[in-house]
């Protein structure tokens, strides 16, 4: 069983949600995985530009000052898209975090894109997976002495939810390690196409081209799953069998891949945010209604026990209205139910937690310490 601790999202005056991230971090001891002139990664999610439910600046600028005071030197980090979009390469990823608030102004610390100008700058970690031997991760997160892990948690259209895991799999991997996570996803298109053309341009290899509707080339898609996000009639979904659980197992081995030297050194921890718990990803480049009211924030050095209390804290809560699940399954929105099943019926997410369990990642048992108000 691991520890997990809490901080509600409940402020008053002089303890305000950035000083209680303060303290969550030193009651959890997330400092004692830095030791002086460490360099140390602090690997995120810039958000796509027009998202606007990425961690908000100021608590990555709290987190920067705590690592100073600790003697290490930080960078925030993340790797580039496989998709076409506004961070599928350096410079673009680069001016889109600078817009989305994290400028060196903002939060003291650099940004460091973590696989290059490109894409291309990454290392083959060998694993003894289910599914992989060896995954492709970017070598500015190899590099770095010691990291923390800082996710925004949410919905996923492809894994159910995404938090820790999801952003050390996708976001620590190069871009052909996304490719190699995706593979086994293949989207279809159903009787609601409009034939827009608006999925066309998110499509990074051309799989898209139209006639009466939208068609998908299968032997060309690489399985990114952006089409399903960008059309706006929701004509295109994911051929679900057993691509789901593919793509989550394999998820699971690129992030225990990632982090698995700073994981057996003590040299890692993991801080979510469940805040502004949108249905899906912060790739999309805007942001719906969350589905429940912001719960806080939880800090672990176990990935899997942290994603794990996120997912129950979010399924106790009472979901909010005029927001997806009221739209589409409004039995889902009660307190005990599963909000990110009422949102993507297909996915079951919990399929990450177990195999992140099961490789060695974490603990899905864990311990919850509420920290005094």
């Amino acid at each position: 069983m691991s520890d997990v601790y809490f901080v509600s999202r409940r402020a008053k005056a002089g303890k305000g949600l950035v000083d209680k991230l303060r303290i969550l971090m030193g009651k959890a001891g997330l400092m004692k995985v830095i030791e002086p002139k460490d360099l140390v990664a602090l690997k995120l999610h810039f958000g796509e530009r027009g998202n606007t439910a990425t961690i908000r600046p100021p608590f990555i600028g709290a987190v920067v000052e705590q690592v100073r005071k600790q003697g290490g030197k930080p960078f925030l980090t993340d790797t580039n898209t496989l998709y076409r979009g506004s961070r599928a390469n350096s410079v673009d990823h680069l001016d889109t975090a600078m817009e989305n608030g994290y400028a060196y102004a903002v939060v003291k610390a650099p940004i460091v894109i973590a696989d290059g100008l490109n894409g291309k700058d990454y290392r083959n970690i060998p694993i003894d997976g289910k599914h992989l031997k060896e995954v492709k991760i970017a070598s500015a997160g190899l590099d770095a002495d010691s990291m923390i892990v800082l996710s925004h948690f949410k919905g996923h259209e492809l894994t159910g939810f995404g938090g820790s895991i999801k952003n050390m799999a996708m976001g620590l991997a190069s871009r052909s390690g996304k490719l190699i996570q995706h593979s086994d996803v293949k989207p279809i298109v159903g009787e609601k196409c409009k034939s827009c053309a608006k999925c066309v341009p998110w499509c990074p290899v051309d799989a898209i081209s139209m006639g009466e509707r939208a068609v998908i080339a299968g032997e060309r898609c690489i399985g990114c799953g952006e089409c399903t996000v960008t059309c706006p009639h929701k004509a295109i979904a994911i051929n679900w069998g057993q691509e789901g659980v593919l793509l989550q197992e394999k998820m699971a081995e690129y992030a225990y891949g990632a982090i698995k030297d700073k994981l057996e050194k003590g040299k890692i921890a993991f801080v979510n945010f469940v805040t502004d718990v949108t249905p899906e990803c912060d790739c999309c480049s805007w942001s719906d209604t969350p589905i429940v009211a912001d719960i806080g924030i939880l800090a672990s050095f176990d990935p899997v026990a942290l994603d794990q209390a996120c997912y129950d804290l979010v399924n106790e809560a009472p979901g909010l209205l005029n927001n997806r699940i009221e739209d589409q399954n409004p039995a889902g929105a009660g307190a005990g139910k599963d909000k990110f099943r009422a949102i993507h019926p297909n996915v079951d997410g919990t399929v990450q937690l177990e195999h992140g369990q099961a490789i060695g990642l974490g603990k899905r048992t864990y311990k919850l310490i509420p920290l005094p108000e």
